[in-house]
């Protein structure tokens, strides 16, 4: 059971994350932060030590919500091959799930913070190092197990996917039109099954 203490840290985090993955770092104020919550700056202060540590924490909860998602969706199938079908197919419908959270929070908090905040960056560079180290990992997996060619590049073939992801999450965001990631993601998996797939 969580104490006062830590049910007001996480009633916090929760509320504020969608502010800060909407308005961005520098444009979310104390006063957002307060309006939203209800609380004094002493309350929100008593919690955490700056802005900065309520930014990253609200950065850190939308991610974990979305690779928790991406993880359920993968469980359908214990294939790697599949799996990496399984990631192409869970940003078909991204779009509607990312304004959830109030946008996507990698494409989101990286741009901001590129701009603004060396902390939060590092923070995006390691989910995105993550990311594509985990897609690197499911490649390998499939080279082990006779599903994917043993010439692939499992680090090169991660950034190229996950770059078609982020390119179309932007271009859906900007034009407001989810085919974009549709369509890549059809790029995508005509890139698996000709290049990856044995």
């Amino acid at each position: 059971m969580l104490k006062k203490s830590e049910k007001t840290t996480k009633f916090i985090i929760e509320t504020v994350a969608p502010i800060f993955n909407q308005k961005g770092y520098a444009a979310t104020s104390m006063s957002d932060i307060t309006n939203a919550t209800g609380l004094t700056k002493g309350s929100i202060y008593g919690n955490f030590k700056n802005k900065e540590e309520i930014a990253i924490a609200s950065f850190n909860k939308n991610v974990n919500d979305l690779l928790v998602r991406i993880a359920s969706h993968q469980k359908q199938n214990k294939s790697p091959l599949q799996k990496l079908y399984l990631i192409t197919d869970f940003y078909r419908n991204y779009y509607d799930f990312s304004k959830e959270l109030g946008g996507c929070p990698i494409l989101n908090v990286g741009v901001d913070a590129n701009n603004q905040d060396t902390v939060l960056l590092e923070q995006v560079r390691f989910v995105i190092n993550k990311t594509q180290n985990n897609i690197a990992k499911i490649v390998d997996w499939g080279k082990e197990v006779g599903e994917i060619k043993s010439t692939v590049n499992s680090q090169l073939f991660a950034k190229k996917l996950y770059a078609h992801i982020q390119g179309a999450i932007f271009m859906t965001y900007t034009m407001d039109d989810d085919s974009y990631l549709e369509n890549a993601m059809d790029e995508m998996d005509n890139i698996i099954k000709n290049e990856l797939e044995i």
